[in-house]
């Protein structure tokens, strides 16, 4: 169910209260909630997964992103989670996409190469082509 991007990022589909047990056991550290809440009628609340989140020792985030579309100030707190991570981070939201989109910005803010962060996505079962130019961009910013 979830699937890395990285050595050191999983994206997943929506994730339930007992997942947070899964991710811990298998060496997750932090949890990045990018799924707004609402959105769906079946959706675990973010505060039920917080919660499970800090009973099993793992930090966790909410960096909720709309359809709307990603914001600097999204990309710059996941890239600074990121950086600050303890360990492995699983990010979730409806499917894992907007999750993978949100990493490979982060990413790219941070120097990475958009050719490897595509193939790394590709890898995982995404597409980050909604978000290449700004992937691109994002990393021509930083040469």
């Amino acid at each position: 169910m979830f699937r890395k991007l990285s050595d050191t990022v999983f994206a997943s589909p929506q994730i339930s209260t007992s997942d947070v047990e899964e991710a811990h056991k298998q060496g997750i550290t932090m949890i990045i909630n990018n799924r707004p809440e609402g959105e769906s009628d079946d959706q675990t609340p973010g505060e039920a997964i917080e919660t499970a989140a800090r009973q099993a020792g793992l930090a966790y985030l909410a960096i909720p992103v709309t359809n709307a579309g990603f914001s600097e100030a999204q990309v710059e707190s996941m890239a600074g989670a990121l950086e600050q991570a303890e360990g492995p981070v699983l990010a979730y939201c409806r499917s894992g996409t907007r999750s993978t989109l949100l990493w490979s910005l982060a990413r790219a803010s941070r120097g990475g190469n958009p050719q490897k962060i595509a193939a790394q996505a590709a890898d995982a079962g995404y597409d980050i082509s909604p978000v290449r130019a700004m992937v691109d961009m994002f990393a021509a910013g930083r040469d």
